[in-house]
């Protein structure tokens, strides 16, 4: 009898689990059943300490009483309904207030329930936009290694994760990668580093020499590369970018799907860095991780260019999903965005970030930790790897389990991203009980 029929009857089979070890969490489940403020429990009543926010999604704290409130008026007053040629008052009121939050100009919103699809929307509507205006010829992408743009076929092919590429053949033609940005000479350096930034963006501009400015219709990175662990740019890195993007017409994408909402204490990555891209994207924390939601911000005139391409009474942009804009999940937003401004969320994320960094900088007494490095509410700790890569990792994932702390992994990247809510105590709590872990690995 193979193993699966012999377990046909365990209830934790018949789950496929996303980017898990099922094998090995069939024999030693993590199973969370409750949560409030900073904290889960386990189906065993255990306390665990939530050090990344759910996801990067949860910054304001689990258990919201605003937002659980918000859902359940919207619930008694419309589920849902078609998002295709119908409106809903809560989607205008969204997309209004998201407007006023993003950088000048970015004030057109278009919506998607996941952060995977809000690449693939930005990504569509770069084409459309570049074939409207006669230069169909766009068609080339430029990503960056070590990138994340999530799962669908457009996001793993513009990202550069190399375990999310090499299981599912070639994926979109016409994509191109630059270097990633985690140098040795920036190693151990919390913030930007001094080096590298100008040379590795014009890895962009070498594109532009090998296949043609003219040729590509857009590049997309994430501010701070957050599921690789936590790659923060260069000084100069992203200016130099969107120099190179304004010369040659190519639209620069900033994929905020885990630095927006306040994780840098600003509302998005672009104000903290001080560049605005052409589009963004964004999701995770803009429902505070309550109901699966993502936007995407366009440029005022990329929007306009293609309307105005359009006959009268035709539909503008072949896109779209059956969630766009659910009416729960805009509440959910619409309630979130409430908290971040009643609770003054984002100044308490700023606040709360050179301690956070602070202690993430001290892990470089642990001698099996190679690097360290953060900005804002994002830190990560790179570990020697042990006999096979990701091994180490994944032990730490266990044992902090174990011990009551939730945490994320990368290979043998540590990850933290902590709520804006958490406390000075909680933070000396978090990172006693890493020590302890690191100690037995």
């Amino acid at each position: 009898m193979s193993p699966s029929a012999a377990r046909s009857n365990d209830p934790l089979i018949h789950h496929w689990m996303p980017f898990t070890a099922n094998r090995q969490f069939q024999d030693s489940p993590r199973i969370i059943a409750r949560a409030e403020g900073v904290h889960y429990w386990n189906t065993a009543g255990e306390k665990l300490l939530d050090s990344v926010s759910g996801l990067y999604t949860t910054p304001a704290g689990h258990g919201r009483r605003e937002i659980r409130e918000a859902v359940t008026r919207q619930l008694e007053e419309l589920d849902y309904a078609p998002p295709f040629q119908y409106g809903v008052p809560g989607t205008f009121r969204l997309a209004h207030e998201l407007a006023q939050m993003l950088p000048a100009g970015l004030n057109r919103v278009f919506f998607a329930g996941s952060g995977s699809e809000a690449v693939e929307s930005a990504m569509k509507v770069a084409i459309q936009y570049h074939r409207v205006r006669g230069h169909g010829q766009r068609q080339r992408f430029v990503g960056r290694a070590r990138g994340y743009h999530g799962v669908n076929f457009g996001g793993w092919s513009v990202g550069g994760m190399v375990k999310n590429r090499d299981a599912f053949g070639l994926g979109l033609p016409g994509v191109s990668h630059m270097r990633h940005t985690h140098i040795e000479p920036n190693r151990f350096v919390i913030g930007q580093g001094d080096h590298g930034g100008i040379d590795l963006a014009d890895d962009l501009q070498r594109m532009v020499d090998l296949h043609g400015g003219d040729t590509i219709a857009a590049c997309i990175v994430e501010p701070i590369a957050g599921s690789t662990g936590i790659l923060v740019p260069p000084k100069g890195y992203l200016e130099r970018l969107r120099a190179i993007c304004d010369k040659y017409g190519i639209l620069l994408i900033f994929d905020e799907v885990i630095c927006g909402f306040g994780r840098t204490g600003h509302a998005f990555a672009a104000d903290a860095f001080g560049v605005t891209p052409d589009l963004l994207t964004m999701a995770k924390a803009i429902t505070n991780g309550n109901i699966p939601m993502a936007a995407v911000a366009v440029r005022e005139d990329i929007q306009q260019t293609i309307l105005d391409a359009a006959g009268p009474d035709t539909i503008e942009f072949f896109h779209g999903y059956t969630y766009s804009g659910h009416p729960v999940a805009c509440a959910a937003a619409l309630a979130t965005l409430k908290l971040y401004r009643d609770d003054d969320l984002f100044a308490r994320a700023a606040a709360l970030a050179p301690k956070f960094l602070e202690r993430i900088a001290a892990l470089r007494d642990v001698p099996i930790v190679t690097d360290t490095r953060g900005y804002g509410l994002l830190g990560a700790a790179d570990l020697a790897s042990d006999t096979t890569p990701g091994k180490r990792g994944f032990a730490v994932l266990r044992k902090a389990f174990e011990q009551g702390l939730v945490l994320r992994v990368a290979g043998d990247t540590v990850i933290f991203s902590p709520m804006f809510i958490t406390t000075d105590d909680q933070l000396d709590e978090m990172f006693s009980l890493l020590r302890t872990v690191l100690k037995q690995v």
